[in-house]
Protein backbone atom coordinates (compact mmCIF):
# COMPACT_ATOMS: atom_id res chain seq x y z
CA UNK A 1 0.00 0.00 0.00
CA UNK A 2 2.84 2.42 1.07
CA UNK A 3 4.53 1.57 -2.15
CA UNK A 4 1.44 2.32 -4.58
CA UNK A 5 1.38 5.44 -2.49
CA UNK A 6 4.57 6.39 -3.25
CA UNK A 7 4.28 5.26 -6.80
CA UNK A 8 1.39 7.62 -7.35
CA UNK A 9 2.86 10.31 -5.96
CA UNK A 10 5.50 10.35 -8.55
CA UNK A 11 3.97 10.31 -11.32
CA UNK A 12 4.67 12.22 -14.40
CA UNK A 13 2.03 14.64 -14.89
CA UNK A 14 2.55 16.54 -18.94
CA UNK A 15 0.39 18.92 -20.44
CA UNK A 16 -0.03 22.62 -18.92
CA UNK A 17 -4.13 22.25 -18.05
CA UNK A 18 -3.66 18.62 -17.07
CA UNK A 19 -0.93 20.04 -14.45
CA UNK A 20 -2.46 22.79 -13.38
CA UNK A 21 -5.76 20.95 -13.07
CA UNK A 22 -4.03 18.77 -10.64
CA UNK A 23 -2.41 20.90 -8.79
CA UNK A 24 -5.55 23.17 -8.60
CA UNK A 25 -7.49 19.83 -7.37
CA UNK A 26 -4.65 19.16 -4.76
CA UNK A 27 -5.15 23.17 -4.22
CA UNK A 28 -8.86 22.32 -3.62
CA UNK A 29 -7.93 19.32 -0.84
CA UNK A 30 -5.24 21.74 1.31
CA UNK A 31 -7.68 25.26 0.90
CA UNK A 32 -10.60 22.97 2.35
CA UNK A 33 -7.99 21.92 5.64
CA UNK A 34 -6.79 24.75 6.00
CA UNK A 35 -10.72 26.63 6.28
CA UNK A 36 -10.57 23.68 8.45
CA UNK A 37 -7.77 24.45 10.27
CA UNK A 38 -9.33 28.73 10.34
CA UNK A 39 -12.42 26.78 11.70
CA UNK A 40 -11.38 25.21 14.73
CA UNK A 41 -8.75 28.13 15.75
CA UNK A 42 -12.07 30.76 15.40
CA UNK A 43 -13.93 28.64 17.22
CA UNK A 44 -11.79 27.63 19.89
CA UNK A 45 -10.24 31.36 20.10
CA UNK A 46 -12.49 33.99 18.28
CA UNK A 47 -10.42 36.80 17.45
CA UNK A 48 -9.14 37.72 20.05
CA UNK A 49 -5.62 38.76 21.91
CA UNK A 50 -4.51 34.85 21.57
CA UNK A 51 -4.72 34.66 18.25
CA UNK A 52 -3.55 37.83 17.43
CA UNK A 53 -0.35 36.51 19.11
CA UNK A 54 -0.37 33.59 17.63
CA UNK A 55 -0.40 35.10 13.84
CA UNK A 56 1.70 37.40 15.31
CA UNK A 57 4.69 35.09 15.71
CA UNK A 58 4.89 34.38 12.07
CA UNK A 59 6.08 37.38 11.09
CA UNK A 60 9.47 37.07 11.93
CA UNK A 61 10.05 33.55 10.75
CA UNK A 62 8.08 34.52 7.75
CA UNK A 63 10.29 37.35 6.84
CA UNK A 64 13.48 35.07 7.16
CA UNK A 65 11.51 32.82 4.69
CA UNK A 66 11.11 35.42 2.48
CA UNK A 67 14.45 36.68 2.29
CA UNK A 68 16.87 33.48 2.62
CA UNK A 69 14.66 30.29 1.92
CA UNK A 70 13.22 31.96 -0.98
CA UNK A 71 16.70 31.73 -2.61
CA UNK A 72 16.68 28.20 -3.55
CA UNK A 73 12.75 28.14 -4.64
CA UNK A 74 11.86 26.25 -8.12
CA UNK A 75 11.26 29.42 -9.76
CA UNK A 76 15.38 30.02 -8.97
CA UNK A 77 16.33 26.86 -8.80
CA UNK A 78 14.87 24.61 -12.07
CA UNK A 79 16.36 26.74 -14.91
CA UNK A 80 19.67 25.82 -13.20
CA UNK A 81 18.65 22.43 -13.38
CA UNK A 82 17.32 22.02 -16.91
CA UNK A 83 20.57 23.70 -18.13
CA UNK A 84 22.94 21.00 -16.07
CA UNK A 85 20.46 18.19 -17.72
CA UNK A 86 20.80 19.52 -20.94
CA UNK A 87 24.74 19.77 -20.50
CA UNK A 88 25.76 16.19 -20.08
CA UNK A 89 26.61 13.91 -22.43
CA UNK A 90 24.67 10.54 -21.01
CA UNK A 91 21.30 11.47 -19.92
CA UNK A 92 21.49 8.70 -16.89
CA UNK A 93 24.66 10.57 -15.58
CA UNK A 94 23.70 12.71 -12.34
CA UNK A 95 26.90 13.85 -11.60
CA UNK A 96 26.89 16.94 -12.56
CA UNK A 97 23.29 17.64 -11.07
CA UNK A 98 24.30 16.29 -7.63
CA UNK A 99 27.23 18.15 -7.60
CA UNK A 100 25.60 21.48 -8.03
CA UNK A 101 22.70 20.27 -5.80
CA UNK A 102 25.06 19.49 -3.35
CA UNK A 103 26.67 23.08 -2.84
CA UNK A 104 23.93 25.06 -3.37
CA UNK A 105 22.17 23.37 -0.63
CA UNK A 106 25.52 23.52 1.48
CA UNK A 107 26.01 27.29 0.86
CA UNK A 108 22.12 27.79 1.90
CA UNK A 109 21.70 25.54 5.23
CA UNK A 110 24.84 27.20 6.36
CA UNK A 111 23.07 31.09 5.40
CA UNK A 112 19.20 29.99 6.76
CA UNK A 113 20.69 28.48 10.10
CA UNK A 114 23.31 30.97 10.74
CA UNK A 115 20.73 33.91 10.30
CA UNK A 116 18.24 32.37 12.33
CA UNK A 117 20.64 31.76 15.68
CA UNK A 118 21.61 35.36 15.30
CA UNK A 119 17.42 36.50 15.16
CA UNK A 120 17.17 33.76 18.00
CA UNK A 121 19.36 35.98 20.41
CA UNK A 122 18.58 39.34 18.58
CA UNK A 123 14.65 38.93 19.07
CA UNK A 124 14.07 40.62 22.49
CA UNK A 125 15.03 43.58 20.51
CA UNK A 126 13.29 42.75 17.36
CA UNK A 127 9.66 41.99 18.19
CA UNK A 128 8.85 45.35 20.01
CA UNK A 129 10.07 47.85 17.13
CA UNK A 130 8.83 45.57 14.87
CA UNK A 131 5.28 44.86 16.39
CA UNK A 132 4.42 48.13 18.40
CA UNK A 133 1.47 46.89 19.44
CA UNK A 134 3.61 44.51 21.57
CA UNK A 135 6.03 47.16 22.90
CA UNK A 136 4.40 47.35 25.96
CA UNK A 137 1.81 44.35 26.72
CA UNK A 138 2.29 41.79 29.48
CA UNK A 139 2.20 39.53 26.26
CA UNK A 140 5.61 40.53 24.87
CA UNK A 141 7.97 37.33 26.54
CA UNK A 142 4.68 34.95 25.40
CA UNK A 143 5.60 36.19 21.41
CA UNK A 144 9.56 36.47 21.64
CA UNK A 145 9.46 32.82 23.11
CA UNK A 146 6.81 31.66 20.10
CA UNK A 147 8.58 33.90 17.33
CA UNK A 148 11.81 31.53 18.30
CA UNK A 149 10.02 28.18 18.51
CA UNK A 150 8.90 29.35 14.84
CA UNK A 151 12.52 30.18 13.67
CA UNK A 152 12.66 25.81 12.75
CA UNK A 153 9.75 26.67 10.33
CA UNK A 154 11.48 28.45 7.59
CA UNK A 155 14.91 26.09 7.58
CA UNK A 156 12.05 23.19 7.53
CA UNK A 157 10.11 24.72 4.36
CA UNK A 158 13.59 25.99 2.76
CA UNK A 159 14.50 22.70 2.54
CA UNK A 160 10.93 21.93 1.34
CA UNK A 161 11.60 24.19 -1.30
CA UNK A 162 15.02 23.05 -2.53
CA UNK A 163 13.37 19.69 -2.88
CA UNK A 164 10.48 20.84 -4.49
CA UNK A 165 12.78 22.40 -7.29
CA UNK A 166 14.16 18.58 -8.39
CA UNK A 167 10.35 17.22 -8.23
CA UNK A 168 8.94 20.46 -10.59
CA UNK A 169 12.04 20.13 -12.68
CA UNK A 170 10.67 16.32 -13.25
CA UNK A 171 6.94 17.28 -13.41
CA UNK A 172 5.63 15.70 -10.16
CA UNK A 173 3.32 17.62 -9.67
CA UNK A 174 1.53 16.06 -7.07
CA UNK A 175 4.29 15.39 -4.65
CA UNK A 176 4.68 19.61 -4.86
CA UNK A 177 0.56 19.92 -4.42
CA UNK A 178 0.45 17.73 -1.32
CA UNK A 179 2.61 19.51 0.75
CA UNK A 180 0.43 22.44 1.59
CA UNK A 181 -1.66 19.84 2.58
CA UNK A 182 0.36 18.18 5.07
CA UNK A 183 1.44 21.41 6.49
CA UNK A 184 -2.07 22.43 7.49
CA UNK A 185 -2.81 19.04 9.17
CA UNK A 186 0.51 19.95 10.99
CA UNK A 187 -1.14 22.67 12.92
CA UNK A 188 -4.90 20.96 13.07
CA UNK A 189 -2.55 18.36 15.01
CA UNK A 190 -1.32 20.75 17.30
CA UNK A 191 -4.32 22.74 17.86
CA UNK A 192 -6.50 19.65 18.89
CA UNK A 193 -3.70 17.43 20.55
CA UNK A 194 -0.94 20.04 21.70
CA UNK A 195 -2.71 23.20 22.75
CA UNK A 196 -4.48 21.58 25.86
CA UNK A 197 -0.89 20.33 27.30
CA UNK A 198 1.22 23.32 26.12
CA UNK A 199 -1.08 26.09 25.65
CA UNK A 200 0.26 28.66 22.85
CA UNK A 201 3.45 26.38 22.14
CA UNK A 202 1.40 23.91 21.10
CA UNK A 203 0.13 25.91 18.70
CA UNK A 204 3.76 27.03 17.70
CA UNK A 205 5.03 23.34 17.71
CA UNK A 206 1.93 21.86 15.27
CA UNK A 207 3.18 24.65 12.89
CA UNK A 208 6.75 23.33 12.90
CA UNK A 209 5.23 19.96 12.68
CA UNK A 210 3.68 20.91 9.85
CA UNK A 211 6.82 22.18 8.31
CA UNK A 212 8.83 19.02 8.84
CA UNK A 213 5.83 16.65 6.87
CA UNK A 214 6.47 19.80 3.79
CA UNK A 215 9.59 18.69 3.80
CA UNK A 216 9.33 15.07 4.27
CA UNK A 217 6.87 14.05 1.49
CA UNK A 218 9.93 15.47 -1.09
CA UNK A 219 12.27 13.17 0.25
CA UNK A 220 11.43 9.65 -1.10
CA UNK A 221 11.34 10.55 -4.63
CA UNK A 222 14.46 12.34 -4.41
CA UNK A 223 16.32 9.79 -2.53
CA UNK A 224 15.06 7.68 -5.73
CA UNK A 225 16.66 9.36 -8.38
CA UNK A 226 19.80 9.80 -6.67
CA UNK A 227 20.04 13.74 -6.02
CA UNK A 228 19.19 14.12 -2.44
CA UNK A 229 21.72 16.91 -1.78
CA UNK A 230 24.57 16.45 0.92
CA UNK A 231 26.46 18.86 2.88
CA UNK A 232 29.74 19.58 1.35
CA UNK A 233 33.07 21.10 2.12
CA UNK A 234 34.31 23.34 1.09
CA UNK A 235 31.81 24.94 -0.81
CA UNK A 236 32.12 26.10 -4.54
CA UNK A 237 31.74 29.58 -4.33
CA UNK A 238 31.69 29.95 -8.14
CA UNK A 239 28.48 27.98 -8.48
CA UNK A 240 26.73 29.76 -5.67
CA UNK A 241 27.94 32.93 -7.43
CA UNK A 242 25.54 32.50 -10.06
CA UNK A 243 22.51 31.61 -8.55
CA UNK A 244 22.88 34.24 -5.73
CA UNK A 245 23.33 36.50 -8.81
CA UNK A 246 19.97 35.46 -10.17
CA UNK A 247 17.81 34.97 -6.88
CA UNK A 248 19.04 38.08 -5.16
CA UNK A 249 17.36 40.14 -6.81
CA UNK A 250 14.04 37.76 -7.21
CA UNK A 251 14.39 37.44 -2.92
CA UNK A 252 14.21 41.12 -2.85
CA UNK A 253 11.20 41.02 -5.12
CA UNK A 254 9.59 38.53 -2.40
CA UNK A 255 10.94 40.35 0.57
CA UNK A 256 9.55 43.50 -0.84
CA UNK A 257 5.91 41.86 -0.92
CA UNK A 258 6.66 40.31 2.65
CA UNK A 259 8.01 43.70 4.08
CA UNK A 260 3.99 45.16 3.01
CA UNK A 261 2.48 42.47 4.66
CA UNK A 262 4.65 42.65 8.04
CA UNK A 263 3.85 46.71 7.68
CA UNK A 264 0.28 46.09 7.58
CA UNK A 265 0.60 43.89 10.50
CA UNK A 266 2.18 46.12 12.56
CA UNK A 267 -0.16 48.40 11.87
CA UNK A 268 -2.97 46.06 12.94
CA UNK A 269 -1.38 45.60 15.94
CA UNK A 270 -2.42 49.01 16.83
CA UNK A 271 -5.57 49.11 16.50
CA UNK A 272 -7.15 47.16 18.62
CA UNK A 273 -7.33 43.08 20.03
CA UNK A 274 -8.41 41.10 16.79
CA UNK A 275 -7.34 43.18 14.70
CA UNK A 276 -4.35 40.93 13.46
CA UNK A 277 -7.13 38.03 13.57
CA UNK A 278 -9.20 39.40 11.46
CA UNK A 279 -6.89 40.47 9.17
CA UNK A 280 -5.50 37.28 8.96
CA UNK A 281 -8.65 35.09 8.46
CA UNK A 282 -9.95 37.58 5.43
CA UNK A 283 -6.38 37.05 3.92
CA UNK A 284 -6.49 33.69 4.42
CA UNK A 285 -9.75 33.28 2.74
CA UNK A 286 -8.70 34.96 -0.47
CA UNK A 287 -5.65 32.90 -0.76
CA UNK A 288 -8.07 30.24 -1.47
CA UNK A 289 -8.88 31.13 -4.87
CA UNK A 290 -5.17 32.28 -5.78
CA UNK A 291 -3.95 29.38 -4.67
CA UNK A 292 -6.74 27.37 -7.00
CA UNK A 293 -5.87 29.33 -10.12
CA UNK A 294 -2.80 31.72 -9.49
CA UNK A 295 -0.61 29.84 -8.14
CA UNK A 296 -1.05 26.32 -9.80
CA UNK A 297 -1.31 27.82 -13.47
CA UNK A 298 1.90 29.89 -12.69
CA UNK A 299 3.29 27.04 -10.92
CA UNK A 300 2.49 24.53 -14.05
CA UNK A 301 3.66 26.65 -16.83
CA UNK A 302 7.07 27.79 -15.33
CA UNK A 303 9.36 24.25 -16.20
CA UNK A 304 7.67 24.99 -19.75
CA UNK A 305 7.92 28.36 -20.23
CA UNK A 306 12.06 28.25 -19.39
CA UNK A 307 12.56 25.24 -21.38
CA UNK A 308 11.01 27.29 -23.92
CA UNK A 309 12.74 30.45 -23.57
CA UNK A 310 16.08 28.18 -23.24
CA UNK A 311 15.55 26.50 -26.52
CA UNK A 312 15.17 30.01 -28.22
CA UNK A 313 11.42 29.51 -29.23
CA UNK A 314 9.47 32.73 -28.26
CA UNK A 315 6.48 32.70 -30.50
CA UNK A 316 5.29 29.84 -28.17
CA UNK A 317 6.85 30.78 -24.86
CA UNK A 318 4.24 34.20 -25.57
CA UNK A 319 1.42 31.77 -26.44
CA UNK A 320 2.25 29.66 -23.66
CA UNK A 321 2.29 33.03 -21.50
CA UNK A 322 -1.13 34.44 -23.11
CA UNK A 323 -2.76 31.04 -22.84
CA UNK A 324 -2.04 30.73 -18.95
CA UNK A 325 -2.93 34.32 -18.41
CA UNK A 326 -6.29 33.82 -20.61
CA UNK A 327 -7.09 30.89 -17.98
CA UNK A 328 -6.44 32.69 -14.64
CA UNK A 329 -8.22 35.26 -15.94
CA UNK A 330 -11.36 32.77 -16.77
CA UNK A 331 -11.01 31.25 -13.66
CA UNK A 332 -10.34 34.56 -10.95
CA UNK A 333 -12.76 36.65 -12.46
CA UNK A 334 -16.20 34.72 -11.41
CA UNK A 335 -15.15 33.60 -7.98
CA UNK A 336 -14.22 37.34 -7.37
CA UNK A 337 -17.30 38.62 -8.23
CA UNK A 338 -19.11 35.95 -6.38
CA UNK A 339 -16.81 36.19 -3.13
CA UNK A 340 -17.57 39.42 -3.13
CA UNK A 341 -21.42 39.17 -3.58
CA UNK A 342 -21.68 36.12 -1.22
CA UNK A 343 -18.81 37.29 1.15
CA UNK A 344 -21.58 36.78 4.03
CA UNK A 345 -22.33 33.30 3.51
CA UNK A 346 -18.57 32.78 2.87
CA UNK A 347 -17.45 33.62 6.12
CA UNK A 348 -20.36 32.50 8.35
CA UNK A 349 -20.28 29.24 7.17
CA UNK A 350 -16.78 28.37 7.41
CA UNK A 351 -15.66 30.79 10.22
CA UNK A 352 -18.69 31.84 12.31
CA UNK A 353 -19.38 29.63 15.09
CA UNK A 354 -18.24 29.34 19.19
CA UNK A 355 -15.99 32.14 20.37
CA UNK A 356 -16.18 34.17 16.61
CA UNK A 357 -19.00 36.70 17.32
CA UNK A 358 -21.58 38.49 14.72
CA UNK A 359 -19.14 41.22 14.56
CA UNK A 360 -15.98 39.40 14.07
CA UNK A 361 -18.09 37.72 10.94
CA UNK A 362 -19.31 41.40 9.64
CA UNK A 363 -15.46 42.51 9.69
CA UNK A 364 -13.87 39.63 8.14
CA UNK A 365 -16.27 39.64 5.23
CA UNK A 366 -15.80 43.05 4.48
CA UNK A 367 -12.26 42.67 4.60
CA UNK A 368 -12.34 39.36 2.50
CA UNK A 369 -14.70 41.47 -0.13
CA UNK A 370 -11.51 44.52 -0.48
CA UNK A 371 -9.23 41.68 -0.92
CA UNK A 372 -10.91 39.75 -3.54
CA UNK A 373 -10.81 42.67 -5.86
CA UNK A 374 -7.69 41.59 -6.02
CA UNK A 375 -7.43 38.42 -6.76
CA UNK A 376 -7.04 37.88 -10.69
CA UNK A 377 -4.52 40.59 -10.29
CA UNK A 378 -2.16 38.54 -8.07
CA UNK A 379 -2.51 35.12 -10.23
CA UNK A 380 -1.22 37.58 -13.03
CA UNK A 381 1.59 38.77 -11.37
CA UNK A 382 2.66 35.32 -9.89
CA UNK A 383 2.66 34.47 -14.12
CA UNK A 384 4.35 37.44 -15.27
CA UNK A 385 6.79 37.41 -12.67
CA UNK A 386 7.61 33.46 -13.46
CA UNK A 387 7.75 34.34 -16.80
CA UNK A 388 10.95 36.98 -16.38
CA UNK A 389 12.55 34.09 -14.28
CA UNK A 390 12.32 32.18 -17.04
CA UNK A 391 14.44 34.93 -19.08
CA UNK A 392 16.53 35.24 -16.18
CA UNK A 393 15.27 38.51 -15.60
CA UNK A 394 14.65 39.31 -12.29
CA UNK A 395 15.44 42.71 -11.53
CA UNK A 396 12.28 43.99 -13.56
CA UNK A 397 10.03 42.73 -11.17
CA UNK A 398 11.91 43.30 -8.25
CA UNK A 399 11.58 47.46 -9.33
CA UNK A 400 7.66 46.71 -10.03
CA UNK A 401 7.48 45.02 -6.91
CA UNK A 402 9.10 47.36 -4.55
CA UNK A 403 7.11 50.25 -6.12
CA UNK A 404 3.77 47.97 -5.43
CA UNK A 405 5.30 47.89 -1.58
CA UNK A 406 6.03 51.42 -1.23
CA UNK A 407 2.73 52.28 -2.77
CA UNK A 408 0.76 49.66 -0.28
CA UNK A 409 2.67 50.94 3.13
CA UNK A 410 1.71 54.75 1.63
CA UNK A 411 -1.64 54.03 1.37
CA UNK A 412 -2.04 52.25 4.30
CA UNK A 413 -0.62 55.01 6.67
CA UNK A 414 -2.56 57.98 4.84
CA UNK A 415 -5.76 56.12 4.81
CA UNK A 416 -5.74 55.40 8.49
CA UNK A 417 -5.20 58.72 9.16
CA UNK A 418 -7.97 60.05 7.10
CA UNK A 419 -9.95 56.78 8.29
CA UNK A 420 -9.28 58.60 12.58
CA UNK A 421 -9.46 62.04 10.90
CA UNK A 422 -12.39 62.77 8.53
CA UNK A 423 -15.35 60.67 10.50
CA UNK A 424 -17.91 60.91 7.66
CA UNK A 425 -14.87 59.00 5.43
CA UNK A 426 -14.95 56.16 7.64
CA UNK A 427 -18.92 56.58 8.09
CA UNK A 428 -18.51 55.71 3.99
CA UNK A 429 -16.45 52.66 4.37
CA UNK A 430 -18.28 50.87 6.80
CA UNK A 431 -21.49 51.99 5.19
CA UNK A 432 -20.73 50.69 1.81
CA UNK A 433 -18.88 47.32 3.35
CA UNK A 434 -22.27 47.17 5.76
CA UNK A 435 -20.48 47.42 9.45
CA UNK A 436 -21.18 50.57 10.50
CA UNK A 437 -20.82 51.05 14.20
CA UNK A 438 -19.10 47.66 14.57
CA UNK A 439 -15.41 48.61 16.66
CA UNK A 440 -11.96 47.86 15.11
CA UNK A 441 -13.53 48.72 11.82
CA UNK A 442 -10.47 50.99 10.72
CA UNK A 443 -8.99 47.62 9.79
CA UNK A 444 -10.25 47.66 6.71
CA UNK A 445 -7.80 50.63 5.13
CA UNK A 446 -4.95 47.88 4.93
CA UNK A 447 -7.15 45.37 2.55
CA UNK A 448 -7.66 48.74 0.66
CA UNK A 449 -4.40 49.78 0.67
CA UNK A 450 -2.96 45.99 -0.17
CA UNK A 451 -5.71 45.87 -3.20
CA UNK A 452 -5.45 49.24 -4.85
CA UNK A 453 -0.90 48.16 -4.53
CA UNK A 454 -1.26 45.02 -5.78
CA UNK A 455 -3.83 46.26 -9.15
CA UNK A 456 -0.83 48.88 -9.71
CA UNK A 457 1.71 46.04 -9.70
CA UNK A 458 -0.50 44.14 -12.20
CA UNK A 459 -0.60 47.21 -14.27
CA UNK A 460 3.02 47.62 -14.32
CA UNK A 461 3.73 44.06 -15.05
CA UNK A 462 1.14 44.03 -17.80
CA UNK A 463 2.70 47.13 -19.40
CA UNK A 464 6.19 45.70 -19.45
CA UNK A 465 5.40 42.62 -21.00
CA UNK A 466 3.17 44.16 -23.77
CA UNK A 467 5.98 46.49 -24.41
CA UNK A 468 8.69 43.48 -24.43
CA UNK A 469 6.47 41.04 -27.00
CA UNK A 470 5.48 43.01 -29.72
CA UNK A 471 2.86 45.44 -28.09
CA UNK A 472 -0.66 45.41 -29.76
CA UNK A 473 0.56 43.79 -32.39
CA UNK A 474 1.67 40.85 -30.82
CA UNK A 475 0.10 37.54 -29.15
CA UNK A 476 -0.13 38.55 -25.79
CA UNK A 477 -2.31 41.63 -25.06
CA UNK A 478 -4.65 41.43 -27.70
CA UNK A 479 -5.82 37.77 -26.83
CA UNK A 480 -5.28 38.27 -23.46
CA UNK A 481 -7.27 41.42 -23.26
CA UNK A 482 -9.83 40.54 -24.96
CA UNK A 483 -10.28 37.53 -22.56
CA UNK A 484 -10.42 39.76 -20.01
CA UNK A 485 -13.29 41.20 -21.37
CA UNK A 486 -15.71 38.91 -21.83
CA UNK A 487 -15.05 37.18 -18.88
CA UNK A 488 -15.10 40.39 -16.93
CA UNK A 489 -18.50 40.77 -18.41
CA UNK A 490 -19.69 37.01 -18.08
CA UNK A 491 -18.90 37.53 -14.42
CA UNK A 492 -20.71 40.43 -13.39
CA UNK A 493 -23.64 39.65 -14.77
CA UNK A 494 -23.27 36.34 -13.19
CA UNK A 495 -22.67 37.69 -9.88
CA UNK A 496 -25.72 39.94 -10.52
CA UNK A 497 -27.88 37.55 -10.62
CA UNK A 498 -26.67 35.18 -7.58
CA UNK A 499 -27.43 38.43 -5.86
CA UNK A 500 -30.63 38.88 -6.97
CA UNK A 501 -31.13 35.65 -6.41
CA UNK A 502 -30.19 35.84 -2.36
CA UNK A 503 -33.41 37.21 -1.12
CA UNK A 504 -35.88 34.48 -2.94
CA UNK A 505 -33.78 31.66 -1.44
CA UNK A 506 -33.53 33.89 2.70
CA UNK A 507 -36.86 33.13 2.43
CA UNK A 508 -36.90 29.66 1.61
CA UNK A 509 -34.13 28.78 4.16
CA UNK A 510 -33.48 29.22 7.82
CA UNK A 511 -31.06 31.65 8.42
CA UNK A 512 -30.59 30.97 11.59
CA UNK A 513 -29.08 28.18 11.39
CA UNK A 514 -25.38 27.37 9.56
CA UNK A 515 -27.02 24.97 6.91
CA UNK A 516 -29.50 27.53 6.25
CA UNK A 517 -27.19 30.12 5.86
CA UNK A 518 -24.88 27.48 3.56
CA UNK A 519 -27.81 26.21 1.30
CA UNK A 520 -28.56 30.07 0.74
CA UNK A 521 -25.47 30.79 -0.12
CA UNK A 522 -24.77 27.68 -2.31
CA UNK A 523 -28.12 27.95 -4.69
CA UNK A 524 -27.41 31.82 -5.45
CA UNK A 525 -23.94 30.78 -6.53
CA UNK A 526 -25.29 27.62 -8.66
CA UNK A 527 -27.47 30.84 -10.08
CA UNK A 528 -24.63 32.86 -10.89
CA UNK A 529 -22.38 30.09 -12.20
CA UNK A 530 -25.22 29.36 -14.82
CA UNK A 531 -25.51 33.16 -15.88
CA UNK A 532 -21.53 33.28 -16.54
CA UNK A 533 -21.78 30.25 -18.13
CA UNK A 534 -24.65 30.94 -20.40
CA UNK A 535 -22.87 34.29 -21.22
CA UNK A 536 -19.51 32.95 -22.30
CA UNK A 537 -21.28 30.26 -24.76
CA UNK A 538 -23.39 32.65 -26.33
CA UNK A 539 -20.02 34.91 -26.49
CA UNK A 540 -18.13 31.64 -27.35
CA UNK A 541 -15.32 31.86 -24.91
CA UNK A 542 -12.15 30.32 -26.19
CA UNK A 543 -11.21 29.36 -22.43
CA UNK A 544 -14.74 27.53 -21.78
CA UNK A 545 -13.94 25.14 -25.10
CA UNK A 546 -10.72 24.38 -24.10
CA UNK A 547 -11.49 23.77 -20.18
CA UNK A 548 -14.00 21.01 -22.16
CA UNK A 549 -11.69 19.45 -23.86
CA UNK A 550 -9.29 19.51 -20.65
CA UNK A 551 -11.95 17.50 -18.76
CA UNK A 552 -13.31 15.62 -21.52
CA UNK A 553 -9.90 14.08 -22.09
CA UNK A 554 -9.44 12.88 -18.87
CA UNK A 555 -6.77 14.36 -16.56
CA UNK A 556 -5.43 10.96 -15.34
CA UNK A 557 -5.33 10.01 -18.96
CA UNK A 558 -3.16 12.59 -20.52
CA UNK A 559 -0.42 12.38 -22.69
CA UNK A 560 3.30 12.61 -20.88
CA UNK A 561 5.62 15.49 -22.18
CA UNK A 562 9.06 14.11 -21.48
CA UNK A 563 11.63 16.30 -20.03
CA UNK A 564 13.59 16.92 -22.76
CA UNK A 565 10.78 17.69 -25.38
CA UNK A 566 9.01 20.50 -26.15
CA UNK A 567 5.98 20.74 -24.32
CA UNK A 568 2.58 19.78 -26.95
Amino acid sequence: MVKKFFSLLSKEIGGLHEAAYLLGAATIASSLLALVRDKILAFKFGAGPLLDLYYSSFRISDMVYATIASTVAASILVPFLIKKSKAKEDPTDKAHEKYFIDHVFSAFFVGIVGVSIVIFFLMPYIIPRLLPGYADSPQLGLLITASRIMLLSPILLGMSNFLASITQMYNRFLIYAISPLLYNLGIILGTLFLYPFFGIYGLIIGVVLGAAMHMGIQIPFVVSRGLMPQLRAPINWKEIREVVLVSFPRTLTLSSAEIAEFFLIALATLMGAGAVSIFNFAWNLQSVPLGIIGVSYASAAFPTMAKLYEAGDIKHYVSHMATCAKHIIFWSMPIMVLFIVLRAQIVRVILGAGQFTWDDTRLTAAMLAIFTISVAGQGLILLFVRAYYAEGKTRRPLLVNCISAGVIILLAYVLRMVFTAYPSTAFFVESLFKVTGVAGSSVLVLSLAYSLGILLNTYLHWVMFHHDYGGWKGDFTPTVFRSLVHNTGAAIIGGYVAFLALRPFGDIFNLEKTYGVFLQGFCAGLMGIAAWLVVLLLLKNEELYDVWKTLHGRIWKAKIVAVDQEPL
